[in-house]
C-alpha cells in the first residue's frame, strides 16, 4: 500500500522528521476541533493525511523562533 503524499515529497517541503510530525499532528488536532481544511478537496478522509497534503501543496508550513532557541541555550 502506497501512502500519499509520500515521505519523500514532505521532506522537499520540511526537512526534519520530527518537526513534520510535530506540525501535521498540530494541525490535525485542529481540524477535529473544526477548523477548515485548506486544501478544496483533500483525498485523505484522516485528519493527519488533511494535514499531510496541506504540507505538500505548501499551504501550511512553520517559522522557527529563536526564541525557543535561546530558552534551551540557558537550560
Amino acid at each position: 500500500m502506497m501512502l500519499e503524499p509520500s515521505i519523500d515529497s514532505l521532506q522537499e517541503k520540511i526537512k526534519s522528521k520530527y518537526t513534520l510530525v510535530t506540525l501535521s499532528a498540530r494541525r490535525a488536532r485542529e481540524l477535529k476541533q473544526g477548523s477548515a481544511p485548506m486544501v478544496d478537496k483533500p483525498t485523505s478522509s484522516q485528519k493527519v493525511g488533511v494535514a499531510l497534503e496541506e504540507i505538500q501543496l505548501g499551504k501550511l508550513s512553520y517559522t522557527h523562533s529563536d526564541v525557543i532557541q535561546s530558552r534551551t541555550e540557558t537550560l
